[in-house]
């Protein structure tokens, strides 16, 4: 069977491999060509097998016997070196092909130091044989929960011995999604948690573990590794998925392997092997990898418990009744693979990409620093980038033509000898807005006047030829710094005004790319009776984010190449990530009763949304009061004022903000940055507003599937933890000393304990000035 067919080059692969917790046969090359025959990519192999775990037992129980018969102390026990009958595995060319699994019944977080000591040696001569053999997947067994946050640093620390002994390995920690214990835990009874000596079995009992304890034992083993990119999850999938919000987090984890037990799949009416829609809507968000909103799929809410719900993983003794009954019911089927089957079905009927996931290919979680376009002369394929946008320039036609017509139903005066409405496109670039300018003249049928200013010398020359060859010499091109543009050009000599200024000089936060600065500028040319601007105005958005794989990129930069990298904010297609403060929107499900009243269903487990606060707005023009003090300062007057708080004259201290905001925090968590948005109104007039949005919570319903602009992160050097039920609170900082501009930010976390507001942590002062973007 080709198990491709249906799918094209952009069908992201199901790489699936079969596991078997307790495999007979050594995995041989003539096996791993039967799997594969099979349609399997791959198999798992123990790193040692049975014989070895033979000789381990035999040598505690000797040292058992030894310390009871002796009275004096005896040193800890010693594991001869692996032996040829030890091990199924030897380099081979088929080595490639095993994702390798370390022994499940050590336990490298026991409490117990003899078992720890055991476990800890059988750990690294498994981690120097693989790596000798060539192996480059290891799956270890995650720690055993119940022995508390001791016994997680202390795998922790194993964890990181590991990763320096095989310096080419990947190291796979499995956990359970929910946190309930994996099936290898109990059932083993040659595992070595069985022989603890009774005075240390008291620290390992009555540990009650919830949902999110597999995520935060995770969190400590990677923060002690500090975040090694050779460390990452394997998964355990239950058979029901936990609350949303615990999906969502998992999502933003470096996780490679998803492990699904049979006792998982379902069984439909024909009888077939299926996974419900929420383990479906799952596997498809790891797969795809695609541009991320942060909402999960009303879909997957049908099937997530409520917040009190059981997701307990069935028991050894439930998983082998249902493997019975699904036995009996699918023994005339001939399929000899039916999960294998299914899931290589649906990897041939994966949802289709939208058109954001489409463009973003290759972009995701790739760090960029912010574009410089008053000092840096952009590159061609840089604007060919902006102009592939499917809405931004429909939504700016949209907006001129709207204004085009109010300004004529208004019966406006203008500032043309003709009549016609004049308008400046000012940082042209290619010419988009140019195009669409002349369009809505078209579709509005009002006449207009249009200037393109533009300073880029290259991008002149090509606004020249659209002038030429597609314009119909209809526009004036002017090759100047927007700031230093006079005015359209009078036949006596002087300077006229303009009606419209239309600009698109909005960064990932709205302002970072000084659209406030460079239309103060240019705002001298705008008719100060009836002007308009579009945009007209703009506000900044943030919110709270975790985001471990890019924290990881970032200090591996500051460690090697920048040492800044935490204080720059990074342009970036967010993908794997989680907003940490957010908010169940409730929905409500009416049903018609036989009496004619109506019932009101309310769904407990909503699907979440982030919750995203305003940082400051800009709006265009300013009142000519303020252009004029900032003028006054800019020439250190004495009435100007005393100078700005950072330097300079205080000229562009009009252009300073600041905000200090609070975001609830529902689950315990990891901040590592924040996520930066924005909103914009390009226009609003009789026909209501024409709005462009990045922001998560409104972008679906301003502007739907908007590529142009990317979020951007502030990041933080030191990520931030917090618990359940406390507060992130951000300070945030525009800064100006009238040459460039840079952003500050800082986090602090917060928990209100009997009425009493208390302060946990707080990150460092971040400051992008080194970095600034240059007036």
């Amino acid at each position: 069977m080709d198990y491709s067919d249906g799918m094209d080059d952009s069908t992201p692969m199901f790489y699936i491999g079969q596991h078997e917790t307790k495999r007979r046969l050594d995995v041989s090359p003539e096996l791993v060509q039967h799997a594969q025959d099979l349609g399997y990519d791959m198999l798992t192999s123990p790193i040692t097998n049975d014989h070895f775990h033979t000789r381990v037992l035999s040598l505690l129980n000797s040292y058992t016997q030894s310390v009871s018969e002796s009275s004096q102390k005896q040193p800890l026990p010693l594991i001869p070196a692996l032996d040829h009958p030890d091990t199924p595995l030897g380099p081979s060319d088929t080595i490639g092909q095993l994702v390798t699994f370390t022994s499940s019944w050590i336990d490298l977080s026991s409490p117990d130091p003899v078992i720890a000591h055991l476990s800890r040696q059988v750990f690294h001569l498994e981690i120097a044989y693989a790596a000798f053999c060539g192996v480059t997947n290891v799956v270890v067994p995650g720690p055993r929960l119940a022995h508390g946050q001791n016994g997680v640093s202390q795998y922790a620390r194993a964890i990181k011995e590991a990763l320096t002994t095989g310096s080419y390995l990947q190291l796979h920690v499995q956990v359970s999604m929910d946190g309930t214990k994996t099936a290898a835990d109990d059932d083993d009874l040659g595992h070595l948690s069985r022989f603890v000596r009774p005075e240390y079995e008291t620290s390992s009992h009555g540990k009650v573990t919830n949902p999110w304890s597999s995520w935060d034992a995770w969190n400590t083993v990677r923060s002690i590794c500090k975040y090694h990119n050779r460390l990452s999850v394997v998964l355990d999938l239950p058979r029901r998925l936990p609350s949303l919000a615990l999906q969502s987090r998992w999502f933003s984890e470096p996780i490679r392997l998803l492990n699904i037990p049979a006792s998982s799949f379902l069984v439909n009416a024909r009888q077939s092997f299926v996974l419900s829609k929420a383990h479906q809507v799952f596997i498809f968000r790891y797969m795809i990898m695609s541009y991320s909103t942060g909402h999960l799929s009303p879909r997957t809410a049908e099937d997530a418990p409520s917040p009190g719900s059981s997701s307990a993983a069935p028991t050894p003794a439930e998983a082998a009744q249902l493997a019975k009954q699904v036995g009996k019911k699918t023994s005339s089927s001939n399929d000899p693979t039916p999960h294998l089957s299914y899931l290589r079905y649906l990897q041939r009927n994966q949802p289709p990409k939208s058109q954001i996931e489409q463009f973003g290919g290759g972009f995701q979680d790739y760090l960029q620093s912010p574009l410089q376009p008053l000092t840096d002369n952009l590159e061609s394929i840089t604007y060919e980038v902006f102009e592939k946008d499917p809405i931004k320039y429909a939504w700016y036609e949209r907006a001129i033509a709207q204004a085009l017509r109010d300004w004529h139903s208004q019966r406006r005066s203008t500032s043309s000898d003709n009549g016609a409405v004049v308008i400046a496109v000012v940082g042209s670039g290619r010419g988009p807005l140019v195009t669409r300018a002349l369009n809505a003249s078209a579709s509005s049928g009002v006449p207009v006047r249009v200037y393109a200013i533009e300073k880029n010398p290259n991008a002149y020359v090509l606004l020249q030829r659209h002038n030429v060859e597609t314009w119909g010499r209809r526009v004036t091109v002017v090759k100047t710094d927007m700031r230093a543009w006079k005015g359209p050009t009078q036949p006596d000599g002087t300077f006229g005004k303009v009606d419209i200024l239309v600009s698109e000089l909005l960064g990932s936060f709205a302002d970072n790319e000084l659209s406030p600065e460079c239309l103060d500028g240019v705002q001298h040319v705008l008719n100060p009776e009836h002007g308009i601007s579009i945009p007209a105005s703009y506000t900044a958005h943030f919110t709270p984010i975790s985001t471990p794989k890019l924290w990881a990129d970032l200090y591996n930069r500051s460690t090697s190449v920048d040492p800044n990298a935490f204080d720059i904010p990074w342009v970036v297609m967010l993908s794997q990530f989680d907003y940490l403060s957010t908010e169940a929107k409730e929905t409500i499900a009416s049903q018609q009763l036989s009496n004619g009243t109506k019932m009101h269903h309310f769904n407990l487990e909503a699907p979440l949304t982030p919750i995203v606060e305003t940082a400051w707005e800009f709006s265009h023009p300013l009142p000519p009061t303020v252009l004029a003090q900032a003028s006054l300062r800019r020439g250190g007057s004495a009435v100007g004022g005393g100078g700005g708080f950072v330097g300079g004259d205080g000229a562009n201290e009009h252009n300073f903000r600041h905000c200090r905001i609070s975001f609830p925090i529902q689950e315990q968590g990891v901040c590592h940055g924040l996520g930066g948005y924005f909103e914009t109104v390009l226009y609003s007039g009789s026909e209501g507003p024409v709005e462009l949005s990045t922001n998560p919570v409104s972008m679906e319903r301003k502007s739907k599937d908007m590529i142009s602009w990317f979020p951007i992160l502030f990041p933080l050097k030191t990520p931030i933890q917090f618990p359940a039920d406390s507060e992130v609170e951000v300070s945030f900082w525009r800064q100006t000393d009238d040459r460039k501009v840079w952003y500050e930010w800082l986090v602090e976390s917060y928990m209100t304990v009997s009425g009493q507001r208390i302060r946990l942590s707080a990150s460092d002062l971040h400051s992008s000035k080194s970095n600034g973007c240059m007036m």
